[in-house]
């Protein structure tokens, strides 16, 4: 990746979305923060002046919720009239509720696809005009490794990620041709603020099965997105257990499923 491009980053503030633009941020981007909360985009600017590498590196940051389509549109507009449209895009921002299904209230299936799925699809769909007008950008959405396979206990979470995935496949088929790349990532569990968020909201079942993947750093899915990138892969893959998962997942078809129940038939017993 060339020096003196601009990346946007939404989830910018911490986990994921935050070691990223650090990444970015040491190869010579510009970056653009976006996220909720107006304290902590400002303490990550702070922390992200460490790790620039030109006098002339630049880091912004715009508070905003990626579920609220008017106000975002608005601000991201607004914001590109000056700084123009980003070479990346970067769709970090994500919640995960886990809870067992009966239980779940309405309200919040509404939230997590909110958040998860539209907050994805309104920022690439505010971003892509700019792109398509300049014939070139590229744009990263972050799903999960419960985005090609559904657990007990995300019945919540997991199809807000099947749908990322099933977004970003078309969109990188139509997108091409425009001469925008589209790529998606599917971490495993990361040691992030979301994951401590959601630790205790765990049924049982769903961490036994957990248990059976490790959990990698916030820098290392940021490595490994970076890398799969400058490769030129669609598909991202962060980790070695991640890369097995995913193909054992294809493999084993219709068996996975007596796998899971057997996981879940145990942490039952134990219980």
């Amino acid at each position: 990746m060339k020096s003196a491009k601009l990346a946007l980053i939404t989830g910018g503030s911490s986990g994921i979305g935050f070691a990223l633009a650090r990444a970015l941020a040491s190869q010579g981007f510009d970056i653009c923060l976006l996220a909720r909360n107006p304290v902590n985009l400002e303490r990550a600017k702070q922390a992200l002046s460490e790790h620039l590498v030109r006098a002339d590196q630049q880091v912004h940051h715009i508070s905003a919720d990626v579920t609220d389509y008017p106000l975002l549109s608005h601000s991201l507009t607004d914001w590109m009239g000056t700084y123009g449209c980003p070479d990346l895009v970067i769709n970090s921002a994500g919640v995960a509720y886990p809870g067992y299904f009966q239980e779940l209230a309405i309200e919040t299936f509404h939230w997590l696809m909110d958040v998860n799925y539209f907050g994805t699809l309104y920022v690439s769909k505010i971003v892509t005009p700019g792109m398509i007008e300049r014939g070139s950008g590229t744009i990263v959405n972050l799903s999960s490794q419960a985005g090609f396979v559904s657990i007990f206990g995300y019945s919540g979470y997991s199809p807000t990620k099947f749908a990322v995935r099933a977004l970003s496949e078309a969109m990188r088929a139509e997108l091409k041709q425009h001469g925008i790349r589209v790529a998606i990532v599917f971490p495993p569990d990361t040691q992030t603020p979301q994951l401590e968020f959601e630790a205790p909201l765990k049924p049982l079942e769903t961490k036994a099965i957990a248990s059976q993947s490790g959990v990698l750093t916030a820098d290392q899915v940021a490595q490994s997105t970076l890398n799969g990138l400058a490769k030129g892969r669609f598909i991202i893959l962060p980790g070695l257990e991640g890369k097995l998962l995913y193909r054992l997942v294809n493999l084993l078809g219709n068996l996975q499923y007596p796998i899971l129940d057997w996981l879940v038939s145990r942490a039952q017993k134990k219980a």
